[in-house]
């Protein structure tokens, strides 16, 4: 996976989960605020864009629709490759996601559901427990 389709997917979770903590489905399971920024970027991205608008609404009325999050995923990628800037503030707020939750990457299954990941070689240094 290229490194800005991955980006889009992370995008869409965050937002997945920002719609999610705002409906209360998962109140006080984060700390993080960061969600709203990212939501209010991409809003903005996406203004005069009907069809990236309507993507993103979707989503955010119905965070569970696989279609809905699919079709916001390739909006979302179609405007990170037209606008680099766009692209940079997306990995920011989601670099600044991955921190605000103790700075280990965490999978949440409950949002990406059936999501395909694929992984490049990982190298680990020191102790590793697994428990």
């Amino acid at each position: 996976m290229d490194p800005i389709t991955a980006a889009a997917a992370a995008g869409v979770a965050l937002v997945v989960k920002g719609a999610l903590e705002s409906a209360g489905q998962e109140a006080g399971r984060s700390g993080w605020s960061g969600g709203t920024r990212l939501i209010e970027r991409i809003r903005a991205r996406f203004r005069g864009d009907g069809d990236a608008e309507g993507a993103l609404d979707r989503v955010q009325q119905s965070p569970d629709d696989d279609a809905a999050r699919e079709l916001l995923q390739r909006m979302l990628h179609a405007h990170m490759l037209r606008d680099r800037d766009f692209e940079s503030d997306v990995r920011r707020l989601i670099d600044e996601a991955v921190a605000a939750q103790g700075g280990g990457a965490q999978v949440n299954a409950a949002v990406i559901k059936n999501a395909q990941v694929f992984n490049e070689k990982v190298e680990i240094k020191g102790d590793w427990n697994i428990s």
